[in-house]
């Protein structure tokens, strides 16, 4: 049953990598803004109107891409329109539209300090805080004094509510698939709905009303923006910490935050944008991280169709092995797949300052502008480094272990091997290295440098191999194949690293296994 989920999950996921995470957010949030004007215009939405959310579009837009314009030109940066539109239209959803002066300012003044806060308020070249919960924070916060009440718009967050609950799900869903943030958002759905509930349940004892568990759990439910806070906002990979127990904390305090506001005095309450602010800081205070500046040294070609990159680090950086990064390489008139991508590090954190990525390059007809960039960066250029994540990790007990590789996948396991050999480690490891042929195989000399046990399923046979290297004879790996070449399969922890659609092809053959961790990075 776990590998039939797995190999589901990756195949949507697969479909969805055609597409940036950003550029995702981006299309979702478009749609989600149709489909509101659609429900406005025929009346199933009395508020806002039409004009009150086109209008208010049109004025956010402006004023954020003014800002993030003349920021990236000052700092010497190119100019993302995504992400000025991505803050524009959460900001669309949170705040209160409307077309009067005074709500319009508000809008504007909402904008200009979400698009300065990425650039104010930031650590190593990245923000902190969610730039369109901060824009909404200032404005409410002000709103709630005497000298502000002229601001015409604060916090609403119309989204939350029952005519839109199934767009949003929707939309939401096929974000958090492509970003794998469903297990973190519906931590935060699960505890926020809860606390929601069991608020409304000491407010009714306290007012002497009756209480009805069902109609509390429908007004959290339907009349919450908790949907949307978490799909759109609280997933950003920017603003969420590098492991998975990390992320699951910010979730849950967000939850326990938006679910039941604390009030400060009687001016506002710490709710909802204010809550995800504090779970930025807690993701923050979790790791101190920031952009860091890679030097490109070399490249060379790893198989036919792979190359690696080996890097400078200039600045500090931390992974464990196993771990990605995600490399921006900004360039012009980026794609529908965007600036940014991940790869799993081919080095050993012992490595360090060096650090070596592999990508595949030469088996596509179409590549997407941002390979063609990457393949055009010389020795000598300057990359950044914007986080490293991922819980793709070797478990600390010395359980045995297989890993199953299926082409450039194989890069996490060489720095997890890569490691183990530096340290001076031993481990029961056996690498199932899946390729389309011999010439496929990367890294060999250091693979075998690890002393590890491989196993090689390429239609070819490959020639020279180490002594502690076999063929499976040109086999195709199965269920079958695999558990008679690895015969205490249901004792090992397994691992698999590859594309999604492989992934999803060779899970099922691990069924039998001792436990499964998958890497799948969409958009190859």
């Amino acid at each position: 049953m776990i590998t039939f989920i797995t190999s589901a999950r990756q195949r949507v996921l697969a479909l969805l990598g055609g597409i940036s995470m950003y550029r995702m957010v981006l299309f979702a949030l478009v749609a989600l803004t149709a489909i509101a004007l659609v429900m406005s215009a025929l009346g199933v939405i009395v508020s806002p109107t039409p004009v009150e959310i086109l209008v208010s579009l049109v004025v956010l837009a402006v004023v954020i891409s003014l800002v993030d314009a003349a920021a990236q030109r000052i700092l010497r940066r190119p100019w993302r329109i995504e992400s000025s539109l991505v803050t524009a239209l959460i900001l669309l959803f949170v705040l209160r539209p409307g077309i009067e002066p005074s709500a319009l300012l508000g809008l504007a003044i909402a904008g200009v300090v979400a698009s300065l806060s990425k650039y104010l308020i930031v650590w190593r070249g990245r923000h902190i805080v969610n730039p369109a919960a901060f824009g909404a924070s200032v404005v409410s916060i002000l709103g709630s004094f005497g000298a502000f009440e002229w601001l015409g718009t604060s916090s609403s967050w119309w989204a939350g509510t029952p005519t839109l609950l199934v767009p949003v799900a929707i939309l939401g869903l096929a974000v958090l698939w492509r970003t794998e943030k469903v297990r973190i958002v519906v931590i935060f759905l699960v505890i926020a709905v809860a606390v929601s509930v069991l608020r409304q349940a000491v407010q009714a004892q306290e007012a002497s009303f009756a209480f009805d568990v069902g109609t509390a759990l429908s007004f959290a439910v339907l009349q919450s923006p908790f949907l949307f806070l978490g799909a759109f906002m609280l997933s950003e990979p920017l603003t969420l910490p590098p492991r998975r127990w990390q992320q699951f904390s910010v979730a849950a305090l967000v939850g326990v935050l938006a679910g039941w506001p604390i009030a400060v005095g009687s001016l506002f309450t710490l709710g909802q944008e204010r809550a995800l602010i504090i779970g930025n800081l807690l993701a923050f205070a979790f790791a101190l991280r920031g952009s860091v500046k890679l030097v490109l040294e070399k490249r060379r070609s790893v198989t036919p169709t792979a190359q690696e990159l080996t890097f400078r680090v200039e600045g500090p950086v931390k992974f464990l092995p196993g771990q990605y990064l995600e490399l921006d390489v900004p360039h012009r008139r980026p794609d529908v797949r965007g600036t940014r991508r991940e790869f799993s590090i081919v080095s050993a954190p012992a490595d360090l300052p060096t650090l070596r990525i592999a990508y595949k390059h030469g088996d596509q007809a179409h590549p997407s502008s941002y390979k063609r960039a990457l393949a055009d960066a010389v020795p000598g250029a300057g990359l950044a480094v914007t986080g490293t994540w991922g819980d793709f990790l070797l478990p600390r007990e010395e359980t045995p272990v297989l890993m199953v590789a299926a082409g450039i996948g194989v890069t996490p396991f060489v720095s997890q091997l890569r490691q183990l050999q530096l340290t001076g480690q031993r481990r029961d490891v056996v690498l199932v290295y899946v390729a389309s042929s011999s010439a496929e195989l990367a890294f060999r000399d250091e693979l075998a440098e690890t002393g590890a046990r491989v196993i090689v399923f390429t239609r070819d046979e490959p020639s020279d191999l180490p002594a502690h290297w076999s063929w499976a004879q040109g086999a195709r790996l199965d269920a079958a194949g695999l558990e008679r070449h690895v015969h205490d399969l249901d004792e090992r922890h397994s691992y698999i690293s590859g594309p999604p659609r492989l992934i999803a092809d060779l899970a099922p053959a691990l069924r039998k296994a001792r436990s499964l961790t998958t890497d799948a990075f969409a958009g190859y």
